[in-house]
């Protein structure tokens, strides 16, 4: 096989490749070309967007770094933990309200607040209570405590 064959048959076969790639059903080569120039705008328009979605959800996320919750069901009571890479001040005593508007007594805490903020709290529904609270309602009333904290902050 002569070298001007072997360029050919390579060529062809790169040409195959780039058509099998774009998703390409031409069959000269100035098809093939034109429908990669296109395959590759797509590509570029989609990167583009991935770029703007990902700044976006930076900047909202960079701005409203809530605190992450977690409530776990205990056999009398709840544990509660707090977590925020960033100091919260006023935060705890929020907290601390949403509990006693739930009637929830705290029975045990642990409480950090030097660069970071992290609270970890067992508390026990007062015994005088006629309804009983789940974790998912505890939860929701220290999410709405930490909302309020924060648009107040």
């Amino acid at each position: 096989m002569s070298s001007r064959e072997r360029k050919r048959a390579s060529l062809y076969k790169k040409f195959q490749q780039l058509r099998s790639i774009t998703n390409s059903s031409a069959v000269n080569k100035t098809s093939i070309i034109v429908d990669a120039s296109k395959y590759i705008a797509e590509l570029k328009e989609k990167v583009d967007r991935l770029k703007h979605d990902v700044g976006t959800s930076q900047s909202s996320s960079g701005q409203s770094s809530l605190p992450m919750v977690t409530v776990e069901t205990l056999e009398k009571g709840f544990l509660i933990n707090v977590f925020s890479e960033k100091n919260c001040p006023g935060l705890l005593v929020s907290i601390l309200e949403a509990f006693e508007e739930l009637g929830l007594e705290v029975l045990d805490a642990s409480v950090s607040c030097s660069d970071s903020f992290r609270l970890e709290a067992v508390g026990g529904e007062n015994l005088g209570q006629d309804d009983s609270i789940d974790a998912q309602v505890v939860k929701q009333a220290v999410l709405e405590a930490i909302t309020n904290w924060n648009e107040s902050s």
